[in-house]
């Protein structure tokens, strides 16, 4: 197993593991924009290389007054943070929070930043016939049972989402018995804006409603680790109260900073058309009945397959480990299997060397493919 620590994109497990140079491999374990950063973004930070001599500000004032124009919010609604994780993070802390409900399969660090702080873990599941969303009465009863609760929509690694009813019913829910909502949404700049199903233009009308955000995946910035979560001013506050001073460096603001400061609409609508695209190639690619393998539908840069009975995702993890492509084993999740596996939407060029090579993994036991 390449997720020593939870997580996608080890890439120095890998290249231990494999025997290959980390520059040699090909992540398709962590889901970041295959355009890369924006070139401003690298610019603003070469320049700002001085400004490592000073302290961060705090405060995050300039990226605050960005985003908050960004959303249409307040300034005080928005916290920044040293990656969404931290933000999920300062949500527990800030919130006191001693029982947290999880809808799984779900993003790993929900469970282990609660039992890290403490609490007790309640969870919900859906099957893969409802397309991993639980049933509504049963996240009825997590919502009841629970002080805080984590959604994610789109949710990794499944790429589900949930619609705007559910998300209405819920969140109406969770104000009747003041249990916070926490919306993981990191993923949600992959869609468009005018698809996309969240409760960021409800957000003043329910103070139990945190979002959360992500903007290192989509602007292909993970080494700097940057998010934000978007609250009620109160609920924000309690957040902030947590928040160690200078968790989120100079470079990871001047960075958001470039990403917001304007002149990316074509980078932003390139990105989603690519991920769109080829999303729906790799759908195509792998959906041939000769591989064997089930493809839940995305919203998100990645898709959650199931292999065939006759591998693990741990042995099909390795078999592509040693031919320099990485893809993230997803037994470890509970609600799912030992053949669940997800990759990434790369490049063209990636997303081809990927099919090739599932093709000849898969074909060493006895699948023509």
């Amino acid at each position: 197993m390449l997720e020593t620590y939870g997580h996608g994109g080890d890439l120095e497990t890998a290249a231990q593991r494999f025997g290959i140079a980390r520059e040699e491999l090909l992540d398709f374990s962590a889901n970041i924009n295959p355009l890369g950063p924006p070139p401003n973004v690298t610019e603003a930070i070469i320049e700002g290389l001085s400004s490592i001599i000073h302290y961060p500000d705090p405060g995050h004032r300039r990226l605050n007054q960005l985003l908050a124009a960004r959303l249409g919010l307040q300034p005080e609604c928005i916290i920044v943070g040293n990656g969404a994780a931290e933000c999920m993070a300062l949500a527990l802390l800030g919130l006191n929070a001693g029982t947290v409900g999880i809808a799984v399969p779900c993003f790993s660090e929900y469970g282990q930043l609660a039992v890290q702080f403490g609490a007790k873990v309640l969870t919900a599941a859906g099957t893969a016939e409802q397309g991993f969303i639980p049933a509504l009465a049963n996240l009825r009863r997590l919502i009841a049972a629970s002080d805080a609760v984590f959604l994610g929509s789109p949710n990794n690694p499944t790429g589900t989402v949930y619609s705007l009813g559910i998300l209405h019913e819920l969140v109406e829910l969770a104000e009747e018995h003041g249990t916070y909502l926490i919306m993981d949404e990191a993923f949600i700049d992959f869609i468009p804006p005018e698809e996309r199903i969240t409760l960021l233009p409800e957000l003043h009308r329910y103070p139990h409603l945190i979002l959360i955000h992500s903007m290192t995946k989509f602007y292909a910035i993970p080494g700097l680790r940057l998010g934000y979560a978007a609250a009620h001013p109160e609920t924000a506050a309690k957040l902030r109260g947590k928040q160690v001073t200078w968790s989120v460096n100079a470079l990871a603001l001047l960075a958001g900073e470039a990403c917001l400061g304007g002149g990316l609409e074509d980078y932003e609508q390139r990105t989603r058309e690519l991920i769109k695209r080829q999303r729906e190639w790799l759908v195509t690619q792998l959906s041939t009945p000769e591989l064997g393998l089930r493809i839940w539908p995305s919203a998100a840069n990645f898709l959650l397959l199931r292999l065939p009975e006759t591998w693990t995702a741990s042995e099909f993890q390795q078999s592509m480990g040693r031919r320099g492509i990485m893809i993230r084993s997803c037994a470890m999740y509970e609600g799912l299997t030992p053949q669940d596996i997800r990759v990434a939407v790369r490049s063209a060029e990636d997303n081809i060397r990927l099919v090739h090579t599932m093709r000849e993994v898969l074909g060493e036991r006895g699948i023509q493919a």
